[in-house]
């Protein structure tokens, strides 16, 4: 296979929704191009990016694909991604290593809300964007109709390069507005039939393509000029204006297919080499350090990992980008991002499955190789003396969560291993073993994201494992000053235990001034505070102690064992068993004896007077609160506000963005559990959210009472 330079490599993302033809029309631009001899089916498990078990399952992508065309004197790689938004993490791996996104839309259907995530995915990462209108040989395809609907949503630089002659069945023929000819296609598609535009259709095509040209035009001063002088741009300098456009993200050309018929593929590939940036000419990466590199093959080495696969009699397989350098076989490269060193033994071009050895990757190729030894999604290979890392792709926060577990509790090590395995071929699957929540939390974008998993971990490790509910981690506080203390004593032969604490607790904010006086009925209580120590807690808020023992009441070697008793019982709250936050504790007053008392004496003492303390100081559970953004279609909005506001909901505002309803709300993360599945009910699979951690905020009395019981009954059971 022939070594392709910088300047011959193009880079496309291959988007859209579910249902789109993403994976059919992958499937014929391999065939237009060679690489495969017959076109497989979705629906038969037989094309070249839908490969994996679970793919063929579900009949629909799971997983991205790595392939490469070979066309007309260019490499053409692209990523066909999945088009169920609970795997978004692929999509949005595929743009940051690739230059343009190629986002599909079923004619039949026109935008829907995933055309709308990937689109605005495309804005945040400031990628081209090409729309390949498919499915035009659907019977409810509306060529007309979904361009205005484009134009609504995405804005007036939507711009078609083709039109239909006629749209459903009868869909054969087509005319090019940049090329300014008619294509038609026999019944089996393939090589087009290219001839003038009948005089019927001039009218039209000559208002389009003037359209084209002025958009075109407006990409580049000298060809500006040129239009308002001769009112006419020539071919090239017409793909030349688009190619700018494209860069510049003021162009959006929509070109016309029917994948399944093999229709218009080949004229879209034409465009793709001919018109699409090359990676030299986009905007070059930055390191952590703000270092711009720039795809040069002269360059160091540096390499980007983003993508593994675990395939059967192979084990791993990464994928990566040549950032920076040639990059050949046999080549020693460090792992910047874990300190080891690697040998990179074989370099593969990669079509799905099918894999050409080569023996060097230009800067701005992808590739793949095997058999490293200790690298991870992510992470940066570079030769010796370079020391770029690249960390440039940002995944969403995680929007569904269960806890997981092994049937059998022997396999959970085995269950650890698998998910660590998981995450690493796809990084929005989120593992965490929680100390907190006693549960491991297995955390994803959604019901089917974590369906899948299970399925995976089912049938291709034959593990069997059970989903559960995941617990809240919810906090404690206190609202007011209480006082208390607490004498441990403990006489069985021998040396004892003796240690008594007095202490007060109250609510802390931060800059708080030193604690003066108390009052607790008629008494006052004066403190002295003889040192502060003020405790950062990882779950959140902090713990304060103030050390205010006058008189030698209490030796200063046991306030230590004291604070440890507090953290112990910071760490299980008194009310729920969950973590405490927020409170400052004085320690003023105390007793201990000569012989028997010790740290343990004292580690019990404080506990139990900061316990007896909490409870008389209006303690208050705090549930997280989550910020909620749901994109919804206007007409399912009240259904939708309806079911927010059930959850407990707070709506903190509404507007319009893209011909979408945006409803914006704090919700409890009690109520999130299941809320995917919900929203996907009720509006038909048509809306998508976000969340993000906002902070914690108090429980109703209501649901205290019932958390309060509910602890009460565990510790009975316990």
């Amino acid at each position: 296979m022939k070594v392709y330079k910088t300047n011959e490599i193009k880079n496309v993302a291959l988007l859209g929704s579910k249902g789109s033809g993403k994976t059919t029309l992958a499937e014929a631009m391999l065939y237009e191009c060679g690489v495969i001899k017959r076109r497989g089916a979705v629906e038969a498990g037989t094309t070249a990016s839908d490969y994996f078990p679970v793919e063929k399952e579900y009949g629909s992508s799971v997983f991205s694909t790595v392939m490469y065309a070979e066309f007309n004197g260019k490499k053409i790689n692209f990523i066909d991604c999945p088009g169920a938004d609970d795997f978004v993490g692929n999509a949005i791996t595929a743009l940051n290593v690739t230059d343009t996104g190629v986002i599909v839309i079923n004619g039949q259907y026109g935008v829907e809300v995933g055309t709308q995530n990937i689109f605005r995915t495309c804005n945040k990462v400031e990628k081209p964007v090409i729309f390949a209108l498919n499915q035009l040989d659907g019977e409810k395809a509306d060529f007309d109709n979904v361009i205005e609907q484009m134009k609504e949503i995405f804005g007036p630089r939507v711009i078609p390069i083709q039109y239909p002659l006629t749209c459903g069945a009868g869909f054969n023929a087509m005319i090019d507005v940049l090329l300014m000819k008619k294509y038609s296609w026999g019944p089996d598609g393939g090589v087009p039939k290219i001839e003038d535009i009948p005089a019927d259709q001039m009218d039209k095509a000559m208002e389009m393509h003037h359209a084209l040209v002025e958009m075109a035009a407006e990409n580049d001063e000298g060809l500006m000029e040129k239009f308002f002088e001769t009112d006419q741009l020539s071919e090239d300098e017409l793909r030349e204006g688009i190619r700018k456009g494209l860069v510049d993200r003021s162009i959006y050309p929509v070109f016309c297919v029917s994948a399944a018929k093999d229709m218009g593929v080949r004229r879209m590939m034409e465009f793709l080499g001919n018109v699409v940036p090359f990676v030299e000419e986009m905007p070059a990466p930055v390191t952590t350090e703000g270092v711009e590199v720039k795809p040069d093959s002269n360059g160091p080495v540096s390499i980007f990992m983003f993508k593994t696969t675990v395939e059967p009699h192979i084990g791993e397989v990464n994928y990566f980008k040549v950032m920076s350098g040639t990059l050949k076989t046999g080549m020693d490269l460090d792992n910047v991002s874990r300190g080891s060193k690697e040998r990179i033994a074989q370099i593969y071009c990669v079509c799905g499955q099918i894999r050409t050895q080569i023996d060097e990757l230009c800067a701005g190729d992808i590739g793949a190789t095997v058999k490293l030894k200790d690298v991870r999604t992510g992470n940066t290979l570079d030769e010796k003396g370079c020391n770029y890392v690249f960390d440039f792709i940002k995944y969403p926060s995680p929007k569904y969560q269960r806890a997981v577990r092994p049937v059998t509790e022997s396999d959970s090590e085995k269950l650890m291993q698998i998910l660590t395995r998981m995450h690493e071929e796809d990084p929005t699957w989120i593992i965490e073993q929680s100390k907190e929540l006693k549960q491991t939390i297995l955390s994803g974008q959604g019901e089917f994201h974590l369906r899948t998993l299970k399925w995976r971990v089912e049938n291709n490790d034959k593990l069997q494992i059970v989903f559960e509910e995941p617990r809240i981690p919810y906090r404690e506080t206190i609202t007011k000053a209480a006082r208390a203390d607490y004498r441990h004593k403990k006489q069985s032969g021998g040396a004892g235990q003796f240690g008594e604490v007095h202490l007060i607790i109250e609510p802390y904010t931060e800059g708080m001034p030193a604690p003066d006086t108390f009052r607790f009925g008629n008494q006052e209580y004066k403190m002295s505070v003889r040192d502060t120590q003020e405790m950062p807690l990882a779950w959140g808020g902090k713990l304060v102690v103030c050390n205010c023992i006058v008189g030698g009441a209490i030796d200063a070697r046991f306030i230590p064992a004291i604070v440890k008793g507090l953290m112990d019982r910071m760490e299980q709250g008194p009310l729920t068993g969950s973590y405490a936050r927020d409170v400052r504790v004085c320690i003023y007053d105390g007793k201990m004896h000569p012989v028997d008392s010790n740290e343990i004496s004292f580690r019990l003492a404080g506990r139990n007077a900061f316990s007896e303390a909490f409870r008389n100081a209006n303690p208050k559970v705090l549930e997280p609160v989550y910020d909620v953004e749901v994109f919804v279609p206007a007409d399912v909005m009240g259904d939708v506000m309806s079911d927010l506001q059930g959850r407990r909901a707070i709506i903190m505002g509404m507007n319009s963005e893209n011909g979408f309803e945006k409803i914006s709300a704090k919700v409890p993360l009690k109520e999130m559990s299941s809320y995917s599945t919900a929203l996907s009910s009720i509006t038909g699979g048509r809306s998508s959210f976000t969340m993000k951690f906002a902070s914690y905020e108090l429980v109703p009395g209501d649901v205290q009472e019932k958390l309060l019981k509910e602890y009460l009954e565990s510790q009975k059971e316990d």
